[in-house]
């Protein structure tokens, strides 16, 4: 169910709900415990030093003022002086305290996301935009920052502040007190309703943060489709609306706060006159003293910041809280691919078994049933058939990128569930259509599946693909810098690379989402010849979309509607007229590349 604003019924942050997230909070806190006593030894003291400048202000009016005494009074002004420099003081020393642990915090809880982020499956980053995770790393931890830097301060220093002030406000009249708390009920009754209009406003604009976010990095990403396409209009109208959207949002927000935050200054106002009425009658009438009416104006200022101040945090609370609130929901989710406890190290070698395996993606439709299938050690087999048949999602359960929702793959015998992640990475190795390198050197992006590895293992797996000489040729060589996603680089010089990076974890399986299907003829020849080579000694599996690589392989598998309907040599399924035959029919009757373009989620 919706709210108004766009917001999910299950997002909204009741009392209950925020107090869960404050409490959460605090736990995280814990190891931050000698910065927390430093910011709170320093907080008390600066309250402290506050409210004593009201009551020095007391003491020189009665004694020194009132009973002439003169020497009480330069007394008095020199421990002003002396609480305003230790005002000044600690005033500094809690801004650092608190941004201290503040900050720490944040810096924490950023590296604690982002490697929750890189553990969780490719199921979740298939349902979740990457604009809307990126919005739990940027936006909603930034939310935090002014309440990090401010807002900590300010809820400690004032809370403590209220507490203390209203015990010495009773102390020098209990009269004047208590009809000063007169406007307790508007603000009690004000600041409940400003909480349930501005919660949901909150949660609406983490929303459209993230929504918007994911707008820009689509139109980013395919920011080529959209020049070729002239979809500027169409892509900026777009964006258009999803910025109105948060438009509206913080509209909403700043509406709740438009009415709060002034009920809150009338209340200071009308209070500040009721003491000064009433005081001025009191001292009139031998009922008080002129500087208890004085601090007690003095204290009631100090008092009614705070509130104002509350009342301003309260905002950056709903607006962090909901912040977390997002933020908990990732931590809480729990990685699908999981190294169970008493895990093994798969074996150096052996074969790849298929036990019944289905799988369906989200607890949807199943995309494959009942697949059984036997590779053996060193074998080169191809995976062919239609778009969408679910090639492509049976290679990544033998990587373990999903568990299969029924039956099991083994190697050598050990099931993949049961098996260390460190060994499946460096016994099976999936390499997609198009190789993806990160910025930094071309050293750095060959060496990403083993960071040990020396510079010489580097150069050794380029140089028994064959390729060495080519990369070393550039100006900088191996340290040449490939910039984001690889963009210094052809789409050829990119997939070497991820064979060569597949080269130097020397694993015993190899998957291959055919490497060579989106690359140009020239480049193609050079590809495949170093891939020719680092199929040697190897089981390799080939998702083939050009039916050329499966009549190389030793057998062919076809895929139909999710399930294994043919296994057998090249020859043989031509000659048995089935599936194979016809698949391979179309293609050589040069109809067959509608199979080439299948997305690799098929």
């Amino acid at each position: 169910m919706w709210l108004a604003g766009g917001v999910a019924e299950e997002d909204r942050l009741d009392a209950h709900g925020t107090r869960r997230v404050l409490r959460r909070t605090a736990g995280l806190l814990r190891p931050y415990r000698r910065q927390t006593v430093v910011a709170v030894v320093a907080i008390v003291g600066f309250v402290l030093t506050q409210l004593a400048g009201p009551f020095i202000v007391r003491v020189a009016i009665d004694v020194a003022v009132v009973g002439g005494r003169e020497s009480m009074l330069w007394a008095a002004v020199a421990a002003y002086g002396v609480v305003a420099v230790l005002n000044y003081l600690l005033a500094r020393r809690q801004v650092v305290a608190v941004g201290s642990l503040g900050e720490g915090f944040l810096r924490d809880l950023r590296v604690r996301l982002f490697a929750h982020l890189q553990r969780l499956g490719l199921s979740y980053h298939d349902t979740h935009p990457s604009g809307v995770v990126v919005s739990r790393l940027t936006s909603d931890v930034e939310s935090m920052q002014e309440l990090v830097q401010q807002g900590l301060l300010m809820l400690v220093s004032n809370l403590l502040l209220l507490v203390l002030a209203l015990s010495l406000l009773m102390t020098a009249s209990m009269v004047m007190t208590l009809a000063c708390l007169l406007c307790v009920p508007v603000l009690v009754v004000s600041s409940r309703r400003f909480r349930r209009s501005s919660n949901a406003a909150y949660i609406s604009v983490r929303d459209r943060i993230g929504a918007m976010l994911s707008r820009l990095s689509e139109s980013l990403n395919g920011i080529r489709v959209i020049q070729a396409s002239a979809r500027e209009p169409v892509e900026i109208e777009r964006f258009g609306r999803a910025n109105d959207e948060l438009f509206a949002a913080h509209m909403t927000a700043v509406r709740a706060q438009a009415w709060y935050v002034p009920t809150v200054e009338a209340c200071g106002v009308s209070t500040t006159a009721v003491a000064v009425g009433l005081g001025g009658w009191l001292v009139l009438n031998d009922r008080a003293t002129v500087g208890t009416v004085a601090f007690f104006v003095l204290t009631l200022n100090l008092l009614f910041e705070p509130i104002q101040q509350l009342s301003q945090l309260f905002n950056v609370a709903q607006s962090a809280a909901a912040a977390l609130h997002k933020i908990y929901e990732v931590l809480d989710t729990t990685p699908e691919i999981l190294e169970r406890p008493g895990a093994v190290d798969l074996a150096e070698r052996g074969d790849l078994v298929l036990h019944g395996v289905g799988f369906a993606y989200h607890g949807g439709v199943p995309v494959l049933r009942g697949v059984d299938l036997v590779v053996a050690d060193g074998e080169r087999l191809a995976l062919v058939g239609p778009t969408g048949a679910g090639k492509s999602t049976l290679a990544k359960l033998i990587a373990r990128l999903y568990d299969p929702s029924e039956g099991q793959v083994t190697f050598g015998g050990v099931d993949l569930g049961w098996a260390t992640l460190g060994s499946l990475r460096q016994r099976i190795v999936l390499m997609a259509q198009e190789g993806f390198l990160f910025a930094g050197t071309l050293r750095d992006n060959v060496r990403l599946g083993r960071p040990d590895a020396t510079d010489a293992e580097v150069e050794a797996a380029l140089a028994s693909l064959g390729i060495l000489d080519r990369f070393e040729r550039l100006e900088d060589g191996l340290d040449t810098e490939v910039r984001e996603r690889g963009s210094r680089l052809s789409a050829g010089e990119k997939q070497l690379v991820s064979l060569a990076r597949a080269a130097l974890v020397d694993p015993p399986v190899l998957i291959l989402d055919e490497a060579t299907s989106s690359l140009d003829p020239g480049t193609e020849v050079e590809v495949e010849a170093a891939l020719e080579r680092l199929s040697r000694g190897r089981t390799v599996i080939v998702i083939a979309h050009r039916l050329s690589s499966s009549a190389r392989a030793d057998r062919v598998a076809v895929i139909d509607g999710g399930r294994l309907v043919e296994v057998g040599t090249h020859d043989n399924l031509v000659v048995a007229n089935g599936h194979y035959a016809r698949l391979y029919a179309a293609w050589l009757a040069g109809v067959g590349g509608a199979y080439a373009a299948e997305p690799t989620t098929g």
